[in-house]
């Protein structure tokens, strides 16, 4: 699979593009505020059918302009689909082989990609949430269940919290209902958490293995999935239901004094450990880099394994944090497997010696300008 064309209108500071890509790696180059994350953008957004760097569709719309168009054609074997999505103040619209799809879950993961981003260093340190949305965004676009029911249970979760609410100010008081809902809400929680153990087992043993080698064999990195209580014990997968009935029915009143769900998949976290030591605490920077590097290099083997076909890797301005060892190991990774659309500032940071089946483009002003390949 590979994306061989992308056209744009009207996004960002592009008033109209049109790029062929090659299968290969195509390299983004120009100075800084020129559109370069805003093409990665897009492409992601023709994946996931939302930004990864702002929950405003209206953000992505160019100045001036009523509307946006985020056009694409994947390859796969010998045929190529068109996708299409349409941002404008009235909402969204999303398209498949040229047909409108009535749910944007139907749309999602139609092109899959794995995006490598500055702000991914911030998935060690940072908060629970970011490490929620980078399993979400790897399951939701690879696995249609996952997404339906992750969607199903905040859809629930929202009803609950409101009920709660009510029944905290003693708008209502029937409990009969907050049971339906809490049932309805375990139901899938369930189903979400099994997903993301399987998830989590599988990319920690092809991540360990990357991260083995990058640290010249003397660091063991582990990814381990943590509930959002100590009284859970995710590794009984057949209690898990039970486990969250007790939880619910012994913090229904705290739940219902707070308007809040204490307790459920939304507020699980990732810990990742480093020879036995939890990286949140201890990681340096280097070893950050190497932990990010080593999960997205798994990424890229997972949803092969899960696909037979590797996604598109975006690589937004990453090189300049890796040292030429982990570039090298990126590279010989990547090179004549993966699509990998990488930006920078510039190709001076780049090691042109190991790459092969390139094409280069300069970024101007939301220009882009052909410098061969």
């Amino acid at each position: 699979m590979y994306l061989s064309k992308l056209s744009l209108k009207n996004f960002r500071n592009y008033s109209q593009l049109d790029i062929q890509l090659n299968p290969g790696l195509t390299i983004l180059t120009g100075e800084n505020a020129q559109g370069k994350t805003n093409l990665l953008e897009a492409i992601f957004l023709l994946s996931l059918a939302k930004s990864h760097r702002t929950n405003h569709d209206i953000d992505m719309i160019q100045w001036g302009s009523d509307y946006a168009i985020i056009q694409g054609k994947v390859k796969k074997n010998s045929y190529e689909i068109p996708l299409e999505i349409q941002l404008s103040k009235k909402g969204k619209i999303a398209k498949f082989n040229y047909q409108d799809q009535a749910k944007l879950s139907q749309f999602i993961g139609k092109l899959n990609v794995v995006l490598f981003a500055p702000e991914d260093m911030q998935l060690i340190k940072g908060s629970p949430s970011l490490r929620r949305q980078f399993i979400d965004a790897e399951l939701g676009q690879a696995q249609p269940l996952y997404l339906q029911s992750l969607l199903q249970y905040h859809r629930l979760l929202k009803q609950r919290n409101t009920y709660l609410k009510q029944l905290r100010e003693k708008q209502v008081k029937d409990l009969i209902y907050l049971d339906i809902i809490s049932d309805q809400l375990i139901d899938l929680a369930e189903i979400i958490i099994n997903y993301r153990l399987d998830f989590i087992e599988h990319i920690g043993k092809i991540a360990n293995k990357i991260h083995h080698n990058l640290s010249l064999n003397r660091d063991e990195l582990t990814l381990f999935y943590r509930a959002s209580s100590n009284k859970l014990d995710y590794q009984s997968k057949e209690t898990i239901k039970k486990q969250f009935s007790d939880l619910f029915f012994a913090n229904r009143q705290r739940d219902i004094d707070l308007g809040i769900t204490h307790y459920g998949p939304h507020r699980d976290d990732l810990l990742f450990f480093i020879n036995d030591t939890v990286a949140q605490n201890f990681a340096s920077q280097g070893q950050q880099r190497t932990i990010i590097l080593s999960l997205k290099l798994a990424e890229l083997e997972w949803m092969y394994r899960l696909n037979q076909d590797y996604p598109v890797l975006l690589l937004d301005d990453v090189l300049s944090e890796l040292d030429d060892q982990r570039q090298l190991v990126l590279m010989q990774t990547i090179e004549n497997k993966v699509q990998t659309i990488l930006t920078t500032a510039s190709i001076d940071q780049i090691h042109l010696e190991n790459l092969s089946n390139s094409q280069l483009f300069k970024i101007e002003n939301g220009q882009i300008i052909n410098e061969g390949d």
